[in-house]
């Protein structure tokens, strides 16, 4: 009898397991929305002004549960040139937090890659080695792979547009 049990224990754990390796494909699972691009000073230090792109977006789970391991990242390319000039990673979900069937999140991934300058932040975008940014922004869901959902040019301005409306009366 022993070794029927091992057996019938050996196919439930085979079972399980596959179930909850589940594969997903975030093209189905998850929808970005509302994708706005900008550029964000960081703090001066000794008297040098750090200018990023980023990108705000919201993720969406269309799916019909609750998703725990989403991740973002972006890859952010400077016009006219192949290589990846900065990127920005962010834990969308987790397993502390889910995200439901029907919810959203708002997402900002910020890149790595910056422009300085020792003059006005303003003045960068007019510099004659100022290059405009072109967005790819990937989705992620578990061990999935990564998979493009949205693309965008970053635009010449500062701040989130999103933000400036909810400040206003």
């Amino acid at each position: 009898m022993f070794p029927a049990r091992a057996a019938a224990f050996a196919v439930l754990a085979a079972f399980l397991s596959a179930s909850a390796c589940r594969s997903y494909d975030p093209q189905k699972e998850l929808e970005v929305v509302e994708v706005e691009t900008y550029w964000v000073v960081d703090a001066p230090r000794g008297g040098t002004h750090f200018l990023a792109p980023a990108v705000r977006m919201r993720v969406r789970n269309r799916g019909l549960e609750p998703l725990r391991a989403i991740q973002a990242t972006v890859n952010f390319r400077r016009e006219g040139e192949e290589e990846v000039w900065g990127s920005g990673w962010e834990q969308v979900s987790s397993s502390r937090k889910p995200l439901p069937p029907g919810g959203e999140v708002v997402v900002v991934l910020r890149s790595d890659g910056r422009y300085t300058s020792p003059g006005d932040v303003e003045a960068m975008f007019a510099h004659g080695q100022f290059k405009d940014v072109h967005a790819e922004i990937f989705l992620r869901i578990s061990s999935s792979s990564w998979t493009k959902m949205a693309q965008a040019s970053v635009e010449r301005r500062v701040g989130a547009r999103s933000v400036g409306e909810l400040a206003a009366p």
